[in-house]
Formats: C-alpha cells, sequence, structure tokens
C-alpha cells in the first residue's frame, strides 16, 4: 500500500512538472509565434488587433512595401553573417586557447592576467566606443566590416567561461599523456581539447552568435555606406512617414532577422545537451 502510494505521488510530481514544462515552452514561443503572425498581416489589422494567432493574406503586400523601403534582405544578410559567424569563430577558438593557457600552463604572471582580464570584463562597450571609432577612424577602417569581427577575438567573458569549465573537466594528465607521444602543443590543443570542449563552445557560439546578429551600437556609429549594412541597422530604418507606419513590413522585417537564430540555435542545442547529459552521468 505504501509503495503503491509513492508510486502515485511520484506520477502526480511528473504531471505538474511536465505540465509546467509545457506552459513555460508556450510562453517562450508565444511572442515569436505573434511576430510571424503579424508579418502577414496589414497595418489596420494589427492596429486593431495587435494580437493574431492565425496568419493572414498580406504577406506578399509586406514584401513589397519592405522592399521599397531600400531594404535589400541579401545584403542585411550577407553583412550580418559574415560578421557574425566571423565573430564567433574567433571568439570561441581564441578563448578556448586563452583559457586553456590559463588552466594547462604555470607560468609567472598567470594570475596577474587573469586578474587583468577580468578587470577589463567592467568596463561597458558604451564607455570605449568613441576612442573604438576614432582609432577606427584613423586607420581607414570605418565603413568596414572588420572592426566587427576582429575585436570579437578578445573576449573577457568567453575566456573566463572557458577557463571555469577546463578547470571542473579537464585532467592534466592527457595533456602530459599527449606531450609523452610527442604531440605538439597546438596538435593537443586542436585534436584532444577541442572536442573535450565542445559542450562550452557550443553554448558560448549561440550566445555570441546572436549578440553580434542583433548588435546595434557600434555597426551604427562605424558604418553609412549601405552597402554595409548589417541587418539590425536595416531593421531599425523601417520607419514610416510623419502619416503613416506600415506595421505589417516592420514585423516582416523582424521576422527575417530572427530567422537565422533560431537555425543557429537548433543546430547547435545537442551539444548543449551531450553536455547537461555527461555532467549528470559525472555526478
Amino acid at each position: 500500500m505504501k509503495e503503491q502510494s509513492m508510486t502515485v505521488s511520484r506520477n502526480i510530481t511528473k504531471t505538474v512538472i511536465y505540465v509546467l514544462c509545457i506552459f513555460l515552452a508556450v510562453l517562450s514561443i508565444f511572442p515569436f509565434w505573434v511576430m510571424f503572425m503579424n508579418a502577414t498581416r496589414g497595418t489596420f489589422e494589427i492596429q486593431q488587433h495587435s494580437v493574431g494567432l492565425l496568419p493572414s493574406t498580406h504577406l506578399i503586400d509586406n514584401m513589397r512595401i519592405l522592399m521599397g523601403k531600400t531594404f535589400d534582405p541579401l545584403i542585411g544578410f550577407k553583412n550580418s553573417m559574415l560578421v557574425s559567424t566571423g565573430a564567433t569563430f574567433g571568439a570561441v577558438y581564441f578563448s578556448s586557447l586563452t583559457g586553456y593557457a590559463l588552466v594547462a600552463y604555470s607560468w609567472k604572471l598567470r594570475q596577474p592576467f587573469f586578474t587583468f582580464i577580468m578587470a577589463v570584463l567592467m568596463i561597458p562597450a558604451q564607455i570605449s566606443g568613441i576612442g573604438f571609432y576614432q582609432f577606427m577612424y584613423q586607420i581607414n577602417w570605418v565603413n568596414s566590416l572588420w572592426p566587427l569581427i576582429l575585436p570579437a577575438v578578445a573576449t573577457p567573458a568567453m575566456v573566463f567561461f572557458m577557463r571555469q569549465y577546463l578547470i571542473a573537466t579537464l585532467s592534466l594528465d592527457i595533456v602530459d599523456s599527449a606531450r609523452i607521444d610527442g604531440a605538439g602543443e597546438f596538435y593537443t590543443f586542436n585534436r584532444i581539447i577541442l572536442p573535450i570542449m565542445k559542450p562550452a563552445m557550443a553554448t558560448q557560439a549561440i550566445f555570441t552568435f546572436v549578440f553580434h546578429w542583433n548588435n546595434l551600437f557600434i555597426p551604427l556609429i562605424l558604418l553609412t555606406d549601405r552597402s554595409k549594412y548589417t541587418m539590425p541597422i536595416m531593421v531599425s530604418l523601417l520607419r514610416g512617414d510623419i502619416y503613416r507606419t506600415e506595421y505589417g513590413s516592420v514585423y516582416l522585417g523582424l521576422s527575417l532577422t530572427v530567422l537565422p537564430l533560431f537555425i543557429v540555435y537548433f543546430m547547435l542545442s545537442k551539444y548543449i545537451i551531450a553536455g547537461v547529459a555527461l555532467g549528470a552521468l559525472k555526478e
């Protein structure tokens, strides 16, 4: 009788957990669903009923209005993809390399170097924005995508994350064994350490890609050439005239901006799930 009561209690607990998870999932998806549905609706429909759960018939009209506002999604996608992909690869690889150096090597200035990285982490990007622009202007890198990619190589927050992950997961005996077998330092890092860090790299890749895809502040002060505009800049310019704003086209522009983020997340989410499962097994 007692075992039956415990079984019923566990089933009730599982049911409550499942219902709560489903509710949270629906709550997370709901804003995106409304945005996609509004992308198919006209301005009058949106003004009358701001929340619509079913698609309408104004998608083609919204696209026509969108293209008429000098909005070129192909240029925006290309520039944003170049910036986000380049910055993500650079940040993930070099931050992993720096974190590995802070864990695997014992050198005199290791702790002061890590303290300096943490100090840089405390400086807001807005404070350094003016000096960064002046420096880019002096080296003729205004209206170039390189200033949006190369600075991502030095990402203090990601270095801290990678260091903490390696402290928890990396056994230095693996590194010593590789050195005894004659493996070079970069070979050891690229072929042994990076596979161990896949869950951490996938997590940080998602956050970094989303950040650089949505970044508006730095591109807005550096880019004035329309051929260099990223998607956030193009979306920010989707304003109507003083009499009318086409909300349907604005929602369509936002939807086009969000779609690549979903693709990146679904591509990398399996590594995050694998890392969580591995941590559960270790426990």
